[in-house]
């Protein structure tokens, strides 16, 4: 039998990179049984039927994985948002940062189509972009169609797994056909009417870009905390995580309590209070949520 990762998931066939030959697989029946499903990253053990046909036999253990979207083993992840066309939304990016935080990914914050943005919005944007990098966050501003910044993403994504990830509509195709002109990715204009873009992207697949493999994924219209709880939230805010063991009370969730070190922080200006806020509304969500059995 050969080893191999999966590369791509496609109408129940995956299809498995072994040295440089790329096998067409489906999984064994017991996977279906045990209701385990092969993912885009997962290191495998497989049977070769010929030279391009085969049988996945064995899933390697697994780094992570996430669920939307679907993909194991993650080293990184790339969070695509616009200056413009959609607009930026800070409230949009600490949900999609607290979700990778929550699965302890690196996230790395890419913001696109800068040249869209007027000197006013441009200004707001590297106002944010320097709050988030005072957090510890990598903080990118590129253009796809002037090509600016994109000779930094490279080095990034050396020997890595990296998910790209982000809103419907923010480029993540664009910024990849523009990393790598021959990918030819499909690429589509934003709806004027919804404010949003359309899906160009129907499946996980990984694509070799320098020495790295990227995965262009699905774009999302919402996302939820289905994954935290209320007392996890914390760790999931990096500059929260290192101040909480200061709060006086024990399990402090930093909404109510006294004498909280996070509070604290946030009005001395040492946390941002438009993450604090977002923060607060995250735990209001999640404690509001329908209880699981």
């Amino acid at each position: 039998m050969a080893e191999g990762k999966i590369i791509k998931a496609l109408s129940g066939f995956y299809y498995v990179k072994s040295n440089d030959t790329i096998f067409q697989c489906r999984g064994r029946g017991v996977f279906r049984k045990n209701n385990i499903t092969p993912l885009v990253g997962d290191n495998v053990v497989f049977t070769a039927e010929n030279d391009r046909e085969g049988y996945i036999m064995e899933i390697k253990e697994r780094e992570n994985e996430l669920v939307r979207p679907p993909i194991a083993n993650v080293d990184q992840a790339i969070l695509i948002f616009s200056a413009k066309d959609p607009e930026f939304s800070p409230h949009l990016l600490d949900r999609f940062l607290v979700i990778i935080e929550s699965y302890q990914i690196k996230p790395i914050i890419v913001i696109t189509k800068i040249d869209l943005a007027n000197s006013d919005e441009l200004l707001n944007i590297k106002q944010y972009a320097k709050a988030y990098e005072k957090i510890g966050y990598d903080v990118l501003l590129t253009s796809s169609k002037n090509e600016i910044g994109l000779e930094d993403i490279y080095p990034l994504l050396e020997n890595k797994i990296t998910v790209f990830a982000g809103q419907s509509g923010v480029g993540k195709s664009s910024l990849l056909n523009a990393l790598q002109p021959e990918l030819n990715l499909e690429t589509k204009a934003i709806s004027k009417h919804l404010g949003r873009g359309k899906h160009t992207t129907r499946h996980v697949e990984l694509l070799e870009i320098g020495n790295g493999l990227v995965a262009d994924t699905p774009g999302f219209s919402s996302l939820d905390f289905s994954n935290i709880e209320a007392e996890e939230l914390t760790y999931c805010y990096p500059e929260m995580k290192e101040r909480f063991a200061n709060c006086k009370f024990r399990g402090c969730l930093h909404d109510k309590e006294p004498h909280c070190a996070i509070k604290e922080a946030v009005e001395t200006g040492e946390i941002e209070e438009f993450r604090y806020n977002h923060y607060l509304l995250f735990l209001k969500e999640i404690q509001q949520r329908k209880p699981r059995y």
